[in-house]
């Protein structure tokens, strides 16, 4: 499996200077503003939404301004929900550094947050990029629906794998298909972007469903479980599975433990158990892979190139990842 490193290759020059677009994008007249941005854009992470951006828009057509316009917007986009999330989950670390409301309290945290969604609309009005507007909006919105809707679902323990898909569809998928489909639109490639926003959309399903089986250990060591989606109700999929396809008895005690004694190793151990015995992370293995290669076959009607390629390799590396 090649790195995100190579991966990068066919763009590297695009996101080297989509770097300074980006510095750019942030700046204020508010020095405390701009500490704060100084300190999130020096600790991003692997930049894996303009990737989405830039390789889409190469495989169609020439990247140009726009692109770069399309790529901050989703990252901009991205940024704040992070921010905001921290907030929402009373979160201290964030990629092993101080989240921001960790070192400013949470007030500074949700106003950053929340310039950092206003200067999508500014920029998008400023440059006459409504096409790119409409798309990132609409993410916005399936964004909160979807956290909205899994903390509904959650208190009762009761979804469906229909209504699970319908959450990470909304939450985890909606921005990686946003990138993809504003890569599109950004080349002229209006009659290709709805088959990129469903590209994007199966990958982006896929890249959930691997955090899924994350929660019950490393792909190498499966049983070692981290427990914070079982520590916090969240019902992912192979718990969903579970909780559907097992006896009774063992819903039951899946059940007990979720929502009474979430707090305990022992016990999170013991669920864990269940949920590997009972097929949840092997059921959780052929979804995910299956919408895998759903989405690489939305690519196959593209000539070969460098960003083709490499695209594939992105879907390649969310399924195999190890973090």
């Amino acid at each position: 499996m090649r790195s995100v490193e190579e991966i990068m290759n066919p763009v590297k020059s695009e996101l080297n200077e989509f770097e300074s677009h980006f510095e750019d994008a942030l700046k204020s007249n508010v020095p405390l503003l701009d500490k704060v941005t100084h300190y999130i854009v020096k600790r991003k992470g692997k930049q894996m939404r303009p990737l989405f951006v830039f390789l889409s828009a190469k495989m169609l057509g020439e990247i140009n301004e726009k692109t770069y316009s399309a790529a901050s917007l989703v990252e901009l986009l991205h940024t704040a929900t992070l921010v905001h999330d921290d907030v929402v989950d009373d979160a201290n670390e964030r990629r092993g550094f101080f989240s921001v409301n960790a070192l400013w309290k949470n007030k500074i945290a949700v106003l950053v947050g929340d310039y950092m969604l206003s200067k999508i609309l500014l920029l998008s009005l400023e440059k006459d990029n409504t096409d790119l507007l409409s798309v990132v909006a609409r993410s916005v919105k399936e964004m909160s629906e979807g956290e909205l809707l899994q903390i509904e679902k959650s208190r009762t323990l009761d979804i469906t794998e229909k209504e699970y898909f319908d959450v990470i569809r909304k939450k985890t998928a909606s921005l990686i298909s946003t990138c993809c489909e504003a890569g599109a639109i950004s080349v002229n490639s209006t009659e290709e972007r709805e088959n990129m926003k469903m590209f994007g959309e199966k990958v982006g399903l896929a890249f959930q469903i691997k955090d899924d089986i994350f929660d019950y250990g490393s792909p190498n060591n499966i049983g070692k479980p981290t427990g914070i989606d079982i520590r916090e109700q969240k019902l992912t999929l192979p718990l969903i599975y579970v909780l559907r396809n097992s006896p009774p008895k063992i819903q039951k005690e899946l059940k007990r433990i979720i929502k009474n004694r979430n707090e305990e190793s022992k016990m999170i151990k013991r669920a864990t158990d269940l949920v590997i015995e009972h097929g949840g992370i092997n059921y959780a293995f052929e979804r995910m892979n299956e919408l895998a290669e759903e989405a690489k076959k939305l690519l196959s009607k593209y000539n070969e190139s460098e960003a083709k390629s490499a695209l594939v390799d992105l879907v390649n590396y969310t399924i195999n990842r190890e973090k």
